[in-house]
């Protein structure tokens, strides 16, 4: 590197904040087997402000960067490398790790840090499916989500629509009179009407009129 440790300017320090719950989320995402740090180039010598699933380095906030992850860096900087890294390397113990290193660009385009991430490759079947089977994951309150990959706003509305009409409507304890009304106020959990138009576009759908939809979010709200 050209120079040692980078001065943060206020807009880099609101990056990495958001980084951090970056990659906390993929390391819950990935599961154990995923090591993921996040390092900050402001202080070389202790540059990892974030460590998760750390037990398989033993690394903890404030532990160094690595020397491979200085020569990345390197690499990048001079345009000999891509700007994000994948490869397969060891640790000292012979396990094969597959890698990603990817720089986090802060502000004036400067490299500011890197998110490295190592993936254990002597991880047990039983703990990969522990994160990634739905069957070993039973319990989890998000089991049954279902998410829609619609192509546009209309298909998401449409979409979103026809999905819990389909439950009210086959729901017996609620009353025909009340039906529309729950429906509308299922989409305003979901928070479809943060879209704009969306409310005509519901209305439309659900063959009633903008004002009756109106009427259901105000009643909601008091």
């Amino acid at each position: 590197m050209k120079n040692d440790d980078i001065v943060l300017t206020a807009s880099d320090e609101l990056i990495f904040r958001a980084m951090k719950i970056v990659v906390q989320g993929l390391g819950i995402y990935l599961g154990e087997g995923c090591e993921i740090v996040l390092h900050s180039l402001a202080d070389l010598q202790a540059s990892a402000i974030e460590v998760i699933h750390g037990h398989h380095s033993g690394r903890q906030t404030g532990a160094p960067i690595t020397n491979l992850a200085l020569k990345m860096l390197e690499d990048i900087e001079s345009g000999d490398a891509p700007r994000t890294l994948a490869y397969f390397n060891k640790n000292k113990h012979g396990i094969t790790i597959k890698s990603a290193t990817i720089p986090i660009v802060g502000e004036h385009e400067r490299i500011i840090g890197l998110i490295c991430i190592n993936f254990y490759m002597d991880l047990s079947l039983a703990d990969f499916l522990s994160a990634f089977s739905p069957l070993a994951n039973q319990e989890s309150d998000n089991l049954n989500m279902i998410e829609s990959f619609s192509q546009n706003v209309d298909d998401l509305i449409s979409d979103s629509v026809a999905e819990i009409q389909e439950e009210i409507m086959n729901n017996p304890d609620i009353s025909p009179n009340n039906k529309n009304k729950e429906i509308v106020l299922r989409l305003q959990e979901k928070g479809i009407f943060n879209i704009k138009d969306a409310v005509i576009k519901v209305a439309e759908q659900l063959d009633i009129s903008k004002n009756t939809v109106y009427m259901h979010l105000r009643n909601s709200r008091q």
